[in-house]
């Protein structure tokens, strides 16, 4: 069994045609801006490019986002015969995840998720206890971010999807209440960044994760550090950030700006487009899951922090001063959080400095 190095690419994600995809689409969708004004609406054109798209709809901000889970669901139906579960419960939270995770990093509260689960064919539907667990952990995850589930899409796309599988996506509309809009006017060298905990893998780096377990001895049932199955572990849902903002915004404190490290690992630190220095000065623990990925794929530290959270799958950039209560503020709604480097004047890059890893601007290119 062959024990050469898998990166992403090789796993079939190849983030700079993606990106080039996504650069294309933003400098078409600009022009399409012109049709709000009709309606007596304007878009907000800093959104362009942030992880949610936000109009004014006469003055109020209406924030928007549609994401997919990915091949998650794929992990779930091969971990169902090792742990008795369908899982199916956890991936509705994944999925809703993608989307809200994304909606609050503009300040927005989420008001409305839609659902699109679409099957290989109507068969998919009639396993009675995968249905109960999704419709289950769907309605969970909206009461957890205080949104109403809207409704949703259920098409059976035989010959689109395969036999036997269902890709599972949301999307998500939310509000920016006065004074919370954050499109990154207020960063500035000084900030404090502040990480917060990742349960795990999440939703990204899956496709990664699959190709492991195609070689390793036991493939999902491998055993990793905590005593767990690598399957099992892989299948932790994905931290639901919004009331870990409603906690900090509670607080009186009022974020800079917000990144959801997803794809691109700690490279989307650099989101903002103006030229700032993120400099790491320490870095999360890994959890077990991401420490088991990373050695036995194995993935070289640059490699490793550029496509997976590693840890930390929220950041804020707050004033120095917010920083602690920050912190304070997220272990209060249950998730850990570090102060863990600051803002600088600068080039744009990211420093991890104890890892020995930069990032230079053209390491993310996901603006037109």
């Amino acid at each position: 069994m062959s024990r050469g190095p898998i990166d992403y690419s090789s796993a079939g994600v190849d983030y700079k045609r993606i990106d080039a995809l996504k650069v294309r689409a933003q400098q078409a969708a600009r022009s399409t801006a012109r049709h709000l004004v009709g309606r007596g609406m304007r878009e907000l054109e800093r959104s362009r490019g942030e992880s949610a798209y936000v109009v004014d709809v006469g003055g109020t901000l209406l924030a928007s986002v549609t994401e997919c889970l990915g091949t998650k669901a794929l992990v779930a139906d091969a971990v169902r015969a090792i742990s008795g579960r369908t899982h199916y419960d956890t991936l509705a939270q994944d999925t809703i995840a993608m989307a809200v995770n994304d909606l609050i990093t503009v300040g927005a509260a989420p008001v409305s998720v839609h659902a699109y689960w679409a099957a290989g064919s109507s068969d998919w539907f009639s396993d009675a206890e995968r249905m109960e667990d999704l419709v289950r952990g769907w309605q969970a995850a909206c009461d957890r971010c205080k949104a109403v589930w809207g409704g949703g899409e259920t098409p059976a796309l035989s010959g689109v999807v395969e036999p036997g599988r269902i890709d599972l996506a949301a999307s998500c509309v939310g509000t920016v209440p006065s004074g919370r809009l954050m499109l990154g006017e207020r960063l500035a060298a000084g900030d404090a960044i502040v990480l917060l905990a990742a349960s795990g893998i999440h939703a990204n780096g899956v496709s990664l994760a699959r190709k492991l377990a195609e070689r390793l001895e036991g493939g999902y049932a491998a055993r990793i550090a905590d005593g767990r199955p690598f399957g099992e572990a892989l299948l932790d849902p994905t931290v639901l950030y919004a009331p870990v903002m409603e906690s900090v915004w509670s607080a009186g404190i009022a974020p800079h700006y917000c990144v959801n490290i997803t794809g691109h690992g700690w490279r989307k630190l650099m989101r903002h487009p103006g030229s700032f220095t993120y400099r790491l000065t320490a870095v999360p623990p890994r959890p077990p899951v991401l420490e088991f990925l990373q050695r036995e794929l194995p993935l070289d530290p640059a490699e490793a922090y550029g496509s997976l959270n590693m840890g930390a799958g929220f950041a804020m950039l707050v004033a120095p001063g917010d920083a602690q209560a920050a912190v304070r503020a997220a272990l209060g709604a249950g998730v850990q959080a570090w102060v863990c480097g600051a803002v600088e004047p600068g080039a744009r890059r990211v420093v991890i400095e104890p890892l020995g890893i930069t990032y230079e601007s053209d390491d993310l290119k996901l603006r037109a």
